[in-house]
């Protein structure tokens, strides 16, 4: 019997888990993740969500 290929359907945008949406950052911040961005070989988007992550799990609201 002859090996079949599976191919997936590709999912819909949004549908992997993630949202895409727009921010308004000041400069300084922006050119403060680009700097970390650059030193991690990560990119900006990798280094906003391991951040957001990390804020929202050690955050606490009085």
């Amino acid at each position: 019997m002859k090996e079949k290929l599976i191919i997936n359907k590709k999912s819909y945008k949004g549908e992997d888990g993630y949202k895409t949406f727009s921010i308004r950052i000041k400069d300084e911040t922006v050119e403060k993740l680009d700097n970390l961005a650059k030193e991690s070989n990560r990119s900006r988007n990798e280094l906003i969500n391991i951040l957001l992550d990390f804020a929202i799990k050690n955050c606490e609201i009085k």
